[in-house]
């Protein structure tokens, strides 16, 4: 069997590590020809380049090119390889870079790039033919209208262990048979709080995830909800199920990732203990799945797993992000580009933890009527507005 040939881009954070981890251990079925990042760590980038033999490598900051030549080098001679027996990889550098990378000839592109800097390669992607691994949000939240324009049918992969548990579970029913999604939130570190109970919260707080092991932002967002709302637009956008038909349930053992109920009654979920390992490998072999991804269920052991419904006063986020899925017109974008700076702000001490979601809603009803993008420029248009909005909104609130 050949290998499929892959292009990772975002491959020096947690979703492209792990991607390397699964290639390591399974090089009969795939083979990475092309590697890119934003550029803040050229020694591992470098590192990844040489052990997986790549063809190309991007780098988004276009300054830092000659910085990664050189570590291309160190890297070479850390391994005890003399100049002339191995071969560099072309450099791609600049803002463009990861667009470039996307156009690779290869078979798959996982897309793991932070931000709406992920959208215009996606777009590169699907337009040329690849299937594409999915772990940008902002692809389908801020640019889902720009997406589905150009993606074919199945073409999109998701990463996320929620989408990946629904394009799972949907494979026992045809879409005419769904009844409903259903996503599953760990709820975060203030999971099972009331309203009155998160005025108070401090930042230390919200970064306490009881699960999971993520970065900053994505954690305090999994402390607002706003995560899973981001999470519920992807999946409409992935699986054109109107947002009616969305649910969230709050599942603190974090097994069940997701839900498919059928018309018949039937529900199907798919369990696994909290690895990203499992839905990277899917997406990169699908539609087959590759042996040993990750550990299973301890079916030998009792397990005792606990599903329970959202609490839509104490965390609105969820409800906020349907009512601007519905309307559209770069409400998605503006609702994320928003809840960055919200994030930021709170994370600096100049926003309440409330009043990150408050925020938002003040932007969304403040938007002016934008029309649906046609353009990535219309998509950053969008969220420059609902930055500089939110930004306003929160200096205001300080010097009152």
């Amino acid at each position: 069997m050949t290998p499929r040939e892959i292009v990772l881009l975002g491959s020096t954070g947690s979703i492209g590590t792990q991607a390397i981890d699964i290639v390591r251990r399974n090089t009969d079925r795939f083979r990475v020809v092309g590697i890119g990042a934003g550029g803040g760590n050229v020694a591992l980038l470098a590192q990844q380049a040489l052990e997986l033999g790549v063809d190309v490598v991007g780098v988004a900051k276009a300054s830092v090119a000659q910085d990664l030549q050189l570590a291309f080098y160190a890297e070479a001679s850390r391994r005890g390889w003399a100049t002339g027996d191995f071969k560099l990889p072309k450099i791609l550098a600049g803002p463009d870079a990861m667009t470039e990378l996307a156009e690779w000839p290869c078979d798959t592109v996982l897309n793991g790039v932070v931000g709406s800097l992920g959208l215009a390669p996606t777009l590169a992607a699907l337009k040329a033919g690849r299937t594409l691994a999915l772990a940008n949000k902002e692809s389908l939240v801020a640019g889902g209208p720009l997406v589905r324009k150009v993606a074919r049918p199945g073409q999109i992969v998701p990463v996320d262990s929620e989408h990946s548990a629904l394009a799972q579970a949907l494979r026992s029913g045809t879409a005419n048979e769904v009844r409903r999604l259903v996503l599953t939130a760990s709820g975060g570190a203030f999971r099972g709080r009331r309203r009155e109970e998160l005025e108070h919260v401090t930042v230390q707080e919200a970064l306490a995830h009881p699960t999971w092991d993520m970065g900053p932002v994505v954690t305090i967002n999994s402390a607002t909800l706003v995560n899973k709302a981001l999470e519920v637009i992807e999946a409409h956008e992935l699986f054109n199920v109107p947002y009616v038909d969305i649910h969230v349930m709050v599942h603190p053992q974090s097994v069940i990732h997701s839900l498919v109920e059928f018309v018949d009654g039937s529900t199907i979920a798919q369990c696994s203990p909290p690895d990203m390992r499992l839905p990277i490998a899917l997406a990169l072999g699908w539609p087959e799945r590759v042996k040993d991804a990750a550990a299973g269920v301890d079916w030998s052991k009792a397990h005792t797993w606990e599903l329970r419904p959202l609490d839509d006063d104490a965390f609105p986020a969820v409800k906020l992000a349907k009512a601007a899925g519905e309307a559209g017109r770069c409400r998605p974008a503006i609702y994320n580009a928003a809840n960055e700076e919200c994030v930021a702000a709170f994370t600096a001490g100049d926003l309440p933890f409330l009043g990150i979601v408050e925020t938002l809603e003040r932007v969304l009803t403040a938007a002016p009527d934008f029309a649906e993008p046609g353009t990535v420029d219309d998509v950053l248009a969008a969220e420059s507005w609902a930055r500089a909005s939110a930004r306003e909104i929160i200096a205001n609130e300080r010097g009152a």
